[in-house]
């Protein structure tokens, strides 16, 4: 049963796919945490691959709660916020389901989210542990090169930026950027006051993150 339940899932998420085409899902969950911050970042992200990496994204991505079978819909979501995250057992067991049957989630910390994810995390992979990934990953090297890894965006506490994954069967299946507040960088330029290179940086990066998950 629990086979059959698995086949089922991975079927939706590949149907999905090619009926809905290119889609990113923004992830709300619960806690506290303000899982809609950064509004202007995805929409910037998504126009900046469409016009310069040759996706064809809508250019509207869309909420999704975790527990909601509907991110099945979604080959990318993206998760944010600066404070606490709390998923109930049923959030967990679709999210695990989702991420195993071919999905990916890109979680940016938009500063002080680490702790409270990565507790999470823990329950949903209890066997599994987050991986910082070596320079030599090719997600640094998709479209445009990065080979000092991660870039860092923004300063808060002196640490160095870190991208962190957790794999199953050697896939990448979910990413964890710390330290580098990506998001900030591709929000619109009045938000932050971020130089032209700082934000070509974060949407640079993240443009490699998407062609890694749209295009391999």
């Amino acid at each position: 049963m629990k086979h059959l339940t698995q086949l089922t899932f991975t079927l939706a998420f590949l149907t999905s796919f090619y009926v809905f085409g290119q889609e990113i899902g923004i992830l709300k969950y619960n806690g506290g945490g303000d899982w809609y911050s950064n509004p202007t970042a995805v929409p910037n992200l998504i126009r900046f691959c469409n016009e310069n990496i040759g996706t064809k994204i809508v250019d509207k991505p869309q909420t999704i709660e975790v527990g909601n079978i509907g991110i099945f819909q979604y080959p990318f979501l993206h998760m944010t916020g600066h404070g606490n995250v709390v998923f109930s057992e049923e959030e967990i067991k679709n999210l695990r389901t989702y991420l195993l049957s071919g999905g990916f989630l890109h979680i940016d910390d938009n500063y002080g989210m680490s702790p409270y994810i990565r507790k999470e995390l823990d329950k949903i992979f209890p066997n599994k542990e987050l991986q910082e990934l070596g320079r030599d990953h090719s997600i640094f090297s998709q479209e445009y090169k990065f080979p000092e890894g991660l870039p860092k965006i923004h300063e808060h506490d002196g640490k160095r930026p870190q991208a962190l994954g957790i794999f199953h069967e050697s896939r990448l299946i979910l990413l964890f950027t710390f330290e580098s507040d990506l998001g900030d960088g591709w929000e619109d330029p009045t938000v932050h006051n971020d130089s032209e290179d700082t934000r070509l940086k974060a949407l640079q990066m993240g443009a490699n993150i998407i062609s890694y998950v749209f295009k391999n």
